[in-house]
């Protein structure tokens, strides 16, 4: 219930003013279409770029959907057997959910850098299943093992065990530090 005394000094407040003259808008009717996630559009064009044109070896396309692995050309082929294994111990890991493709290269970057430095050689890069992507598919995953492979400091990779992530996961062996001699 509105107050008489509020009502009326309404009233006396707006005494002397009149309605604006029309302006000639048109009144829309209809709702305004839904905004455009337009950072979301861009990435994914991003992401198909560098699915189309990045640097991602033959062996990774020729893959397709099987159990994702590089190893270094040169080393042994044991290496890469002992890593899917699970006879290296993963000593850290970094979870890329939720990044863009921008964020997850620079935290991957850093992860890696921060890794050697602190003399680790066995990593494990989270980078989901793809399950909430528009088509199912994991463009991290993708991502990830062409970056992975463009490094000289990663020696090898291979998916990792259900346990610890499985096609959601690899597991990275990196390169040792180089020993100094003592003079």
């Amino acid at each position: 219930m509105i107050d008489p005394d509020d009502l009326a000094a309404f009233h006396a407040a707006v005494a002397g003013s009149r309605p604006l003259p029309d302006a000639g808008r048109v009144q829309r009717q209809q709702r305004p279409p839904p905004p455009r996630p337009l950072q979301h559009l861009a990435d994914e064009r991003a992401a198909l770029r560098d699915s189309l044109h990045g640097v991602i070896g033959l062996q990774d396309r020729l893959e397709g959907g099987d159990e994702p692995h590089y190893l270094r050309p040169g080393l042994a082929a044991s290496v890469l057997r002992d890593l899917r294994r699970g006879r290296w111990v993963i000593q850290d890991d970094i979870d890329l959910h939720g990044c863009n493709r921008d964020d997850a290269r620079h935290l991957l970057a850093g992860f890696l850098a921060d890794a050697l430095h602190q003399g680790l050689r066995c990593v494990r890069v989270v980078h989901g299943k793809g399950l909430r992507s528009p088509q199912k598919t994991s463009i991290l995953r993708q991502l990830t093992r062409g970056w992975l492979a463009q490094r000289n400091d990663v020696l090898a990779y291979c998916q990792a065990r259900p346990h610890d992530g499985g096609e959601g996961a690899l597991v990275v062996l990196l390169r040792g530090a180089k020993k100094r001699r003592l003079e």
